[in-house]
């Protein structure tokens, strides 16, 4: 099989709505607008199954996830096949009884589920509760072959740590993809904060495509949810950077499809004159797995 050295992707963004049914059939929609499009691979948002409903404790909210297999993967394979795309889907993965984790699911363009990633890096925060719903991830920082390449898929939280990037990078990635669910707390965050918060996001990702001469998609949802009071207003702003870091394309806070071009042959030139990888102090890096050095 030739794996084309141009691969087109397609980020999703949109809001979700309290109606699973309602939220599939959008991510449907976009899975097919994406066909039509051109694009080779597809990106939804973390979660798009469901409202963001970590906001608050709730062990009726358990209620939500559902096995890998099963109902929504066969559609979203169907859709995949349909259109002759890869998905990124993000899905509360109901394992076992009292087990469940967030999992990114990829389907191929022949409707095959190529592999799964759970989640590695929980958040605990205020509107965040995912530890109490979340088991993490014991797949390990692994990519995903399919049809158009080897793809590091990660989860949201994820997205804040350099070496869940680098270990998908030395394993092999030619993509590192994101589906996020973030956003802002009008009652606490001011516009200057947004502007920073923002800013730390896009800006981290940035850094990961530099330092590993990876292009990286990240996908979020838009809208405001939860109860006033404990409100996430999402702020968008999905993206896909190039391997300099470069915006190769960005949507602001409303529904969008965006779509770009990544050319993976370019990692291999970067690497050429920016050899990271041959100048990394592995003999020095001992400390890493250590939570601090005191």
């Amino acid at each position: 099989m030739t794996i084309p050295d141009t691969v087109r992707v397609a980020v999703a963004q949109y809001a979700c709505t309290p109606d699973p049914a309602v939220n599939l059939e959008t991510a449907l929609d976009h899975i097919q607008r994406a066909g039509e499009a051109g694009a080779q691979l597809v990106l939804l948002p973390e979660l798009h199954n469901t409202p963001y409903f970590c906001q608050r404790e709730d062990p009726a909210l358990f209620d939500l996830a559902e096995p890998i297999p099963g109902p929504s993967t066969e559609r979203l394979a169907d859709a995949a096949r349909a259109a002759g795309v890869v998905v990124v889907a993000s899905l509360f993965e109901r394992r076992a009884a009292g087990l469940y984790h967030n999992t990114a699911v990829v389907l191929d363009t022949d409707g095959s589920i190529a592999g799964r990633y759970r989640k590695m890096h929980i958040p605990d925060d205020p509107e965040y509760y995912e530890k109490y719903y979340f088991t993490p991830g014991d797949l390990g920082f692994t990519p995903i072959d399919t049809s158009i390449g080897r793809l590091g898929v990660l989860v949201c939280w994820d997205q804040w740590y350099p070496e869940a990037a680098r270990l998908m990078a030395l394993a092999g990635a030619e993509l590192l993809v994101y589906p996020s669910a973030i956003g802002w707390d009008d009652a606490t965050d001011d516009a200057d904060e947004q502007h920073r918060q923002l800013d730390a996001w896009q800006g981290v990702q940035r850094g990961h495509a530099i330092a590993n001469s990876l292009a990286v998609v990240t996908s979020n949802r838009v809208g405001v949810e939860g109860d006033a009071g404990t409100e996430i207003r999402f702020w968008g702003h999905s993206f896909v950077f190039g391997p300099q870091g470069e915006t190769l394309a960005e949507a602001g806070e409303d529904s969008a499809l965006l779509v770009a071009d990544i050319a993976r042959s370019r990692t291999e030139a970067l690497r050429r004159i920016w050899p990271f990888m041959r100048d990394r102090r592995i003999d020095a890096f001992g400390d890493l797995v250590r939570r601090f050095r005191d």
